[in-house]
């Protein structure tokens, strides 16, 4: 029996969701991350459980043919990527089949590997539009980087390969100007310190670039002369935040935005439309992949022109939009106000008229809905990572779509959901993973339901 301390032979076998590799030691499995599928290694047990435990890499004996040189200096300390150490081709493979076996497995979907398309990320490295930098303090100077994997210990890194190159410049004159006006970053112990983030965010599109600095305060000594430094650099700044978060808590944003410079956030060009993004709004932070997921949920659909659909859990209403002009006329909900403000604005930037954004959980209203008998030729939901309620399923069956695209950052609960609205008569025809999250252990999905030829009414619904 193993024991924590032990070093053991071990070779690879499989890639877990979590992206940690997966070997077999005397009928037990053990978790390795870091791993590739084919390495041999000496592996120093860290945790025991009944049935499986946990290692660590101590010797690499044979090294896996999917194994690349790693290219980010952090990378074994970072918690930002999990699968730099893995060829990109090797990577989708993975991905593919974390999405295959969720639907076969625990959707019960009787599908073959090769019918589920991989769509790759059209970008490698500086894909990410959003970066959320933690600031602190090493003993020795005030530092910026990233979080170990699942822990607060701030690992010190200007540069990161799946981020723009720039935003270290702009990290690095804001750690400059701490330095210089002895601002103090946050202390997660002490609860001390004014600067406990410094976020960025860029219009792939426009060019446009918001830096928000996350604080304890409602103010920053001399914040005129770090308005003048930052505008000062060759980016299109277009936006200065302030972010107060004076709450012991895990959450990055809080709830009071001040505008030092500017506007509240940017603008981006999302499948031809112009999307207004605010700065706690979510905005996909692959944009380009995230253009080939909504194209595909659209070729999915296969719109007519003449159909009203509905899409719950919308957001600042990125996938409606790029709909509205190949449908008769959508109700998107989030129960967000922010981001339903940011949706109807992001219509009107775009003269669009046929969406009817409506402000409340997505349950009240499907269900809402189903009580008047409403139906729509087509449903588009992207849950978050939990995916749907049940009251959400229940209302969707009651409102009996014809079609339903399915949105997934989780395939797994994803696949628990089809099981269900299996049940009630609906089947997966397509499906797709899309890489919108390129080294790292998240893919999302998207997939077309059917439930036949059922009487669908065409119906406005006005709010």
């Amino acid at each position: 029996m193993i024991k924590k301390n032990d070093i053991i032979n071990l070779e690879i076998s499989d890639i877990n969701h979590d992206a940690s590799g997966v070997g077999k030691y005397e009928g037990m499995a053990i978790f390795v991350p870091q791993t590739a599928i084919g390495d041999i290694i000496d592996c120093k047990i860290l945790k025991v459980n009944k049935t499986y435990a946990y290692g660590k890499i101590e010797k690499i004996l044979t090294p896996s043919p999917s194994r690349i040189k790693i290219d980010c200096p952090v990378y074994q300390k970072c918690g930002g990527c999990s699968l730099r150490h893995i060829s990109y081709e090797d990577e989708l493979k993975i991905k593919k089949n974390w999405v295959f076996e969720n639907l076969k497995r625990i959707g019960g979907v009787d599908i073959s590997l090769e019918n589920i398309e991989l769509i790759p990320s059209p970008e490698l490295v500086g894909y990410r539009n959003k970066a959320q930098y933690p600031v602190g303090f090493d003993g020795e100077k005030i530092i910026a980087g990233f979080y170990a994997n699942h822990s607060h210990r701030i690992i010190n890194s200007d540069t990161c390969e799946i981020q723009p190159d720039y935003f270290a410049q702009i990290v690095n004159l804001i750690l400059r100007f701490m330095k210089e006006y002895n601002i103090k970053p946050y202390n997660e112990e002490t609860k001390k310190g004014l600067i406990r983030h410094i976020y960025i965010r860029e219009g792939k599109g426009t060019g446009e670039v918001m830096v928000c600095l996350v604080a304890t305060k409602d103010k920053i000594p001399s914040c005129e002369k770090l308005l003048r430094k930052l505008l000062n650099l060759p980016y299109n700044i277009v936006s200065v935040v302030l972010n107060v978060n004076s709450k012991d808590t895990n959450v990055i944003l809080g709830d009071k935005n001040i505008i030092l410079y500017g506007k509240d956030g940017i603008t981006d060009i999302m499948c031809g439309k112009k999307i207004n993004v605010s700065s706690m709004a979510f905005y996909q932070v692959n944009k380009l992949s995230a253009e080939n997921l909504y194209n595909k949920a659209i070729e999915y659909a296969e719109f007519t022109g003449n159909e009203n659909i509905m899409e719950l859990y919308c957001g600042t209403g990125t996938i409606s939009l790029a709909m509205a002009d190949k449908v008769n006329h959508i109700t998107a909900v989030e129960i967000i106000p922010k981001a339903i403000e940011n949706a109807k604005i992001n219509a009107q930037l775009n003269g669009i008229t046929n969406i009817d954004f409506i402000c409340d959980d997505a349950k009240n209203t499907a269900a809402k809905l189903a009580e008047q008998n409403i139906s729509f030729d087509t449903l588009v939901v992207d849950p978050p990572r939990k995916g749907c309620s049940g009251e959400v399923l229940d209302a969707i069956v009651k409102i009996s779509p014809k079609k339903i695209i399915y949105i997934s950052c989780n395939s797994s609960t994803l696949a628990r959901d089809i099981k269900i609205l299996a049940e009630h008569g609906y089947s997966l025809q397509k499906a797709s993973a899309v890489d919108l999250f390129p080294r790292t252990s998240h893919v999302e999905t998207v997939v077309l339901l059917s439930k036949g030829e059922i009487d669908s009414k065409k119906v406005r619904v006005e709010f």
